[in-house]
C-alpha cells in the first residue's frame, strides 16, 4: 500500500480578488509585493495555507494580515494549478472573491505587502504570478452572477435608488442597460423592497429609495 510520503507535497495558497465600486469604476484591491519573487510588482492579496487551518480561515487571515480587511463574505472562485505558476516551486492556488463597500473598509498594507491600493479592473497594472488570469476569471464570474443574484448588495448603501443600482450593473457589464427593462426585471425578482422614503438631493424630482430583502 502506498503511503502519503511516497508522493510529492505541493504547497497551497489562497489568492483574494476583492472588488468595489468607486469613482464610477469597478476596482480591485491590489498589494505591492515587498518580497521576492516579483518584489515591487502588484499582486492580489493572499498567502500560504497553514498546515492546521481550513482554506476559508486562511483566506480570512490573509485578507486581514495583508490589507486590514475584515468581516466580508468570501466565495470560492476557482483552483489554479499550473505547475510553473510560481517560481518558488509547485504551488496550487485556491482563489476567492468578494464585493465590498470601499468606504466601510480601511485599507492598510501590512505583513509582507509594501503598499495596498484600489486599481481599476479595466486598467490594471502588470500583475505577479498568474494573477492577471485569476482577475480575468473573477470579472467573468462576476458578470455572470450579476444576471441572477443580488451582487449589488455589498456595493451599495443600505438605502439606494434604482438608478444607483442600475449604474452598478452598467459599470460591471461595461455597457448601457435599458432603464425600463432593467427596472421591470429587478422588481419582478422580488429581492428589493420599496421604502416609504425618497432622496431629495437630485436634480429633478425626489427619487424613491429601496433596500435589499434580508436573506
Amino acid at each position: 500500500m502506498s503511503k502519503l510520503s511516497d508522493y510529492p507535497q505541493p504547497s497551497v495558497t489562497v489568492d483574494l480578488v476583492i472588488f468595489t465600486i468607486a469613482e464610477d469604476d469597478l476596482k480591485v484591491l491590489l498589494i505591492r509585493r515587498g518580497q521576492e519573487p516579483f518584489k515591487g510588482r502588484w499582486a492580489l492579496p493572499g498567502g500560504f495555507v497553514e498546515i492546521d487551518e481550513s482554506l476559508e480561515r486562511a483566506a480570512a487571515r490573509e485578507l486581514k494580515e495583508e490589507v486590514g480587511v475584515t468581516n466580508v463574505y468570501l466565495e470560492q472562485l476557482y483552483t489554479f494549478g499550473d505547475p510553473k505558476r510560481d517560481p518558488r516551486g509547485r504551488v496550487i492556488s485556491v482563489s476567492y472573491f468578494a464585493l465590498v463597500d470601499a468606504e466601510r473598509q480601511r485599507i492598510v498594507a501590512a505583513s509582507d505587502a509594501a503598499d495596498a491600493q484600489w486599481h481599476s479592473v479595466f486598467d490594471a497594472p502588470r500583475l505577479a504570478f498568474d494573477h492577471a488570469k485569476i482577475l480575468d476569471y473573477a470579472v467573468w464570474r462576476l458578470r455572470n452572477k450579476i444576471e441572477w443574484t443580488t451582487v449589488g448588495y455589498e456595493l451599495l448603501p443600505k438605502k439606494f435608488t434604482l438608478s444607483e443600482l442600475q449604474r452598478v450593473y452598467e459599470i460591471i457589464l461595461q455597457r448601457p442597460v435599458d432603464k425600463r427593462n432593467f427596472r421591470k426585471k429587478i422588481l419582478a425578482q422580488g429581492q428589493i423592497i420599496e421604502l416609504n422614503e425618497t432622496r431629495g438631493d437630485v436634480a429633478h424630482r425626489p427619487a424613491r429609495l429601496y433596500s435589499f430583502r434580508k436573506q
